[in-house]
């Protein structure tokens, strides 16, 4: 018995490990350039492997965003959770919460080029949505962290309690990530000009802020 669950530990920790390894080749090369034999070479663990348990290459794609979406998660958790944090008003609370895509936009490029490759993937594949289930819960742990400051935000007066907070997570979390990807996809028409990006997100931030501030 002993012996069964020490194997089956070493083997989920060689597959978190292709895991790991996919997710930094996909952020440097991209899905398309990288192989599932590539991602067996590079993480030691063979192809009929990978194969047997993710079933198809978009099924490391789909464990890869997932792992990089939790390292994301816990990066910025760890400034929500902060002393400093917390003793904000709920609605600069919020506002810090949407500045997170401006540390994505100037910080994780790479990230954020690779999620657009993904959304496509998904799509032109017509990936099931129960596929997606971990993917979902691991870029949906903001939702929480934006509830309760919101929460803190009408209890302090600072928000006004007459909206949908869901609606304006989902219609402001779907703008600014959209604007994120094309600000950094880079400019396609001649009047296009993103050197200012960063701007350009701060000033929906702002309108949003606006939005929900207790007049």
């Amino acid at each position: 018995m002993n012996n069964t669950i020490v194997h089956e530990s070493m083997k989920m920790r060689r597959l978190r490990r292709a895991v790991e390894v996919s997710a930094d080749m996909f952020l440097k090369n991209g899905f398309d350039s990288v192989k599932m034999s590539d991602i067996a070479d590079e993480s030691g663990v063979g192809v009929a492997t990978l194969y047997r348990y993710f079933g198809t290459k978009t099924g490391i794609v789909i464990a890869s965003m997932t792992h990089l979406w939790n390292k994301l998660n816990e990066m910025f958790s760890g400034v929500f959770e902060s002393s400093v944090f917390v003793s904000q008003t709920g609605l600069k609370q919020v506002k810090d919460l949407m500045r997170m895509y401006i540390v994505l936009f100037e910080a994780h490029k790479d990230f954020m080029r690779l999620l657009g490759e993904f959304d496509l993937m998904i799509i032109k594949d017509d990936v099931p949505r129960d596929q997606l289930s971990e993917y979902e819960k691991s870029i949906m742990n903001f939702f929480e962290t934006y509830d309760a400051a919101c929460k803190i935000g009408i209890a302090d007066g600072t928000i006004r309690d007459d909206i949908d907070l869901k609606l304006f997570y989902l219609s402001y979390g779907h703008a600014l990530m959209e604007l994120t990807k094309k600000l950094i996809k880079g400019e396609i028409l001649p009047s296009d000009n993103f050197s200012e990006g960063s701007r350009e997100l701060e000033m929906l931030i702002d309108t949003a802020v606006e939005y929900l501030r207790k007049r």
